[in-house]
């Protein structure tokens, strides 16, 4: 299958603005077998299916991160 290289992850900020993340895919799957996209950092990490669902991955210990509002594919 043909995943898109890149998406923006859009999360609930404030009642003003919202948070975006662009991330990119890397080389390998989560656990639904679906590519792991991450931000340049390293630290946004997050699995995203061919429906665009989003489960978002921990990149270190005791980290958690909010549910995007959306993912929003930005190239194929």
């Amino acid at each position: 299958m043909d995943y898109p290289e890149r998406y923006e992850l859009v999360f609930q900020a404030s009642a003003v603005e919202d948070d975006v993340v662009v991330v990119h895919r890397t080389e390998r799957a989560g656990a639904g077998g679906y590519p792991i996209y991450e931000d340049e950092t390293g630290i946004v990490r997050a699995e995203i299916s061919d429906r665009g669902e989003v489960r978002m991955l921990a990149s270190g210990g005791h980290q958690t991160h909010g549910t995007p509002l959306t993912a929003r594919e930005l190239s194929r």
